[in-house]
């Protein structure tokens, strides 16, 4: 495949090594420099281009899928903090009968993790004897918090258990990749449930999983349509 990278930051160098490494052709790769407004995704720079995959910022993301969406390019996102905007681009989405793939996390051990979660809640719902919280850390230069994958998380064990918060406490400091951690803690013992990031390869590996699986599944989709399907 030819693969857009838009985004050279770490994780955008991270997929293009694993891309060229996997056989694939990267048919260019697009910073932030001259990039306002998705201005560098033009319909020529764009033109033979497979698929794109899209790692930069919660201000430039929109204006990035708007382009790529409407010069016809299947692209994967892996940017967090706009999803107010995603009503708009599913309509552009259907609109040119495109194709788009978004998540806060690709890595495959997340996303067993976040089932296993809500499994965990349904179990302790009504056991109001035990407090339950969610720990997300990451590195220093980490801009938003909570993390994505902390929202997404919350959400899906408030959905299990709707009489609890679950709160967020957010760590921001070192080099961690990502840690997340939800607990049941109470008087007597605590019970935690974790995921620990060692790198960034493993987003980077289910992130051109997905840019490898999207091309000829139109729509807007998540990595968990991907990985287990529509009825997973």
């Amino acid at each position: 495949m030819r693969i857009v990278i838009v985004g050279n930051g770490r994780m955008g160098q991270t997929v293009a090594a694993q891309a060229e490494s996997r056989g694939h052709v990267i048919h260019a790769i697009i910073g932030a420099s001259g990039n306002e407004s998705g201005r560098a995704l033009t319909a020529e720079r764009l033109r033979g281009a497979d698929v794109a995959v899209e790692f930069t910022r919660a201000d430039a993301v929109v204006a990035n899928l708007e382009r790529l969406i409407e010069a016809g390019v299947p692209t994967v996102t892996g940017t967090t903090g706009w999803q107010k905007e995603l009503p708009r681009i599913e309509a552009l989405v259907e609109r040119r009968n495109g194709a788009l793939l978004h998540a806060a996390n690709f890595s495959v051990g997340v996303q067993l993790f976040l089932r296993a979660a809500r499994d965990l809640a349904r179990r302790f719902a009504g056991r109001p004897e035990l407090d339950a919280f969610i720990l997300e850390e990451h590195h220093a230069a980490k801009l938003d918090a909570p993390s994505g994958t902390a929202r997404e998380l919350q959400a899906g064990l408030r959905e299990a258990d709707p009489r609890r918060a679950f709160p967020i406490t957010s760590v921001r400091a070192g080099a961690t990749p990502g840690n997340h951690t939800v607990a049941y803690d109470g008087p007597y013992e605590r019970v935690t449930l974790a995921h620990e990031a060692r790198s960034r390869d493993g987003f980077a590996a289910g992130a051109l999983a997905a840019a490898e699986w999207l091309p000829g599944h139109p729509g807007v989709h998540t990595v968990e349509d991907m990985l287990f399907g529509a009825d997973g």
